[in-house]
């Protein structure tokens, strides 16, 4: 039996500064690149798709910059892409919405992404979709089994894992030790310049649902005592451990 994926990928910066005096993250001119946790979902996408048939089209927000973040998902193997643009949210309610209204009009079995996002760990965005979709919802997922109709997943818990059965269609998260992501080849990243990619608006937002008052670095500073008497440090460091 075939199944089709929608994976959702998210763009993240890819090195941030902070600035020693505001604490602020410094973000002008540094890139984007795929999230690891993007990464693993594409990955098992492609694999689904590999192994069962159907088709895996990659779902991301960005703009043309970000272009070359789906382009790396399509040469990894997804079929096409899809890129909602103007969005400058970080609203998991709006971008719930906006993925709800964009998943309604496509044919999928199964919709995948990583189970937190690598920026907000909000990890809100699974539940949120399955309820607006009604369909099941399997989270961090570190094997994914197919049985007709059926999805079987294992699922790792803090001390043990355990293995769930879902009704397709579904929505799964998956944890990073699903897969080790590939790299592509160099003949598909140059036939992924042919695969189609859409750039598309977002809608306009209905109104904010939170508002982020600021973002500051964490600061952590060592009280840096230098013992020159090695046993007297040893005695200091023991008693530190013993208490914490």
């Amino acid at each position: 039996m075939q199944y089709n994926t929608v994976v959702l990928i998210k763009a993240i910066y890819e090195d941030v500064k902070v600035d020693p005096k505001t604490l602020e993250p410094s973000t002008a001119g540094v890139k984007f690149k795929m999230e690891d946790i993007s990464r693993n979902a594409v990955e098992e996408a492609v694999r689904i798709k590999e192994k069962h048939g159907g088709k895996a089209l990659g779902l991301m927000f960005g703009n043309e910059q970000q272009s070359l973040i789906m382009r790396e998902a399509l040469a990894m193997g997804l079929d096409e892409g899809i890129i909602i643009k103007g969005y400058s949210f970080n609203d998991p309610v709006y971008t719930s919405q906006v993925l709800y209204e964009k998943l309604k009009g496509l044919q999928w079995d199964l919709v995948i992404m990583g189970y937190s996002s690598a920026d907000s760990y909000t990890a809100q965005l699974a539940p949120r979709l399955s309820s607006m979709l009604n369909v099941p919802l399997i989270g961090n997922a570190v094997k994914l089994e197919f049985n007709e109709k059926k999805v079987v997943a294992t699922k790792s818990l803090d001390e043990y894992m355990i293995k769930v059965e879902s009704d397709l269609p579904a929505v799964v998260s998956v944890a990073q030790e699903i897969n080790t992501p590939r790299i592509p080849p160099l003949l598909q990243i140059m036939a992924a310049s042919k695969k189609p990619l859409k750039l598309e608006e977002a809608p306009p937002a209905k109104g904010t649902y939170y508002k982020v008052i600021e973002h500051k670095a964490y600061v952590s500073s060592r009280k840096k005592i230098i013992f020159e008497d090695v046993n007297k440090g040893v005695e200091e460091i023991y008693k530190v451990l013993k208490s914490s």
